[in-house]
């Protein structure tokens, strides 16, 4: 089982102390850095007040945004992802069939 570090991350400038999975540690700042950055917005428009309701609108607005990932002409992520994996899987297969053979 990988060991997680613990490290310490602010967001609107209240520190907390979260887990981080062994190799995780850049991809979890740039995560910490985009979230801060997005609550930060929010606060600034002076709309909502409160992290708790900051925190909850970026939650919705970022969940919006994964939702609704399109690139270029109107290529569904999730489903080109789907088939990656399936290609993959059919790699494997046959890379092991192969293997068989020798």
């Amino acid at each position: 089982m990988a060991e997680a570090e613990t490290l310490e991350i602010s967001l609107l400038g209240r520190s907390y102390k979260i887990a981080c999975p062994e190799g995780e540690r850049d991809n979890l700042l740039q995560a910490v850095a985009y979230l801060d950055g997005k609550m930060q917005d929010i606060k600034q428009a002076g709309k909502i007040v409160g992290t708790e309701r900051i925190a909850v609108m970026v939650a919705l607005n970022i969940a919006h945004e994964m939702l609704s990932v399109n690139v270029g002409g109107g290529l569904d992520l999730g489903e080109a992802k789907r088939r990656i994996s399936a290609m993959q899987a059919q790699l494997d297969d046959a890379l092991a069939r192969q293997d068989q053979l020798f």
